[in-house]
């Protein structure tokens, strides 16, 4: 059902994101990658879509968000936008476009705002990629960070546990997440950490902090569509709440389909011409 009312209709910006903050109103954010889904969690009254590069992994099949590539990105961000009226549409720059060269990730940045006509862009890492964000952000592009748990650097961490449990890497994580306020980010998402941690982020912090298995003392939530609807059965961290059990709907339908066509009874009279 949906929650809109005529102020929640209003178009979500990266201002009213920092207001809602402001006001202490709870940021709710989800993946999509397609038209059809995008406009059925938009009209629901969700404020923020991410077009994730864990399409990667729910909709092209790979173990990782790795192997996507920019153009795929990039089409995954034009459906969406069709889709979408009110929620503010945030794209994941994919793995090899952004971390190494500067121009080379302005380039990516402009590629997904000109050709999908998306609203901002996502970014992990801190001070190591800083000068790729700071570029980006002098080009006027709007730019989210990504800190703790960073899907794209698994290979260096080897391990998708709980990140910044050592003193030494929570101490970097609060220095990155100042530093990407500071540079001009509007918004950061902390992915796995321990939720003392990041409510100390969101607390310290004057733009918004979104968590996935952060707790509950940041200013909002995202989760990967597929996983909170029950689509994507073969993930259960702990921090995912599941909202339906769409692989069993869907299994369920399907063999009736079957089962239909197979007996004759689908299409009936009235379903012909």
């Amino acid at each position: 059902m949906s929650t809109n009312t005529t102020d929640n209709a209003r178009k979500v910006t990266t201002r009213r994101l920092v207001e809602m903050k402001q006001r202490g109103e709870r940021i709710s954010m989800l993946t999509a990658y397609d038209y059809s889904s995008a406009k059925i969690i938009d009209g629901a009254g969700i404020d923020v879509i991410l077009v994730g590069d864990s399409a990667s992994n729910v909709m092209a099949g790979n173990i990782t968000t790795l192997p996507i590539t920019l153009d795929q990105m990039i089409y995954h961000a034009k459906s969406v936008m069709k889709g979408t009226k009110r929620a503010l549409v945030v794209v994941d720059l994919p793995f090899g476009s952004y971390q190494g060269n500067s121009k080379e990730a302005l380039a990516s940045a402009i590629r997904i705002m000109k050709e999908s006509h998306a609203e901002a862009v996502k970014m992990e890492g801190g001070a190591e990629i800083r000068e790729s964000i700071e570029r980006i952000l002098c080009a006027g592009i709007p730019v989210m960070g990504h800190l703790g748990l960073t899907p794209q650097s698994i290979n260096k961490f080897g391990t998708y546990n709980v990140r910044a449990r050592e003193q030494e890497e929570a101490d970097k994580l609060i220095e990155d997440a100042l530093m990407l306020q500071e540079i001009g980010c509007f918004a950061i998402v902390l992915e796995k950490i321990p939720a003392e941690l990041a409510r100390k982020v969101a607390q310290r912090l004057t733009i918004p902090i979104i968590g996935i298995g952060a707790g509950g003392g940041v200013d909002g939530q995202v989760l990967v569509m597929h996983d909170m609807l029950g689509i994507n059965q073969g993930f259960s961290p702990r921090f995912l709440r599941r909202y339906a059990d769409l692989a069993s709907v869907m299994n369920d339908a399907v063999g009736r389909y079957i089962e239909d066509v197979k007996s004759g009874d689908f299409p009936s009279e009235s379903e012909s011409y």
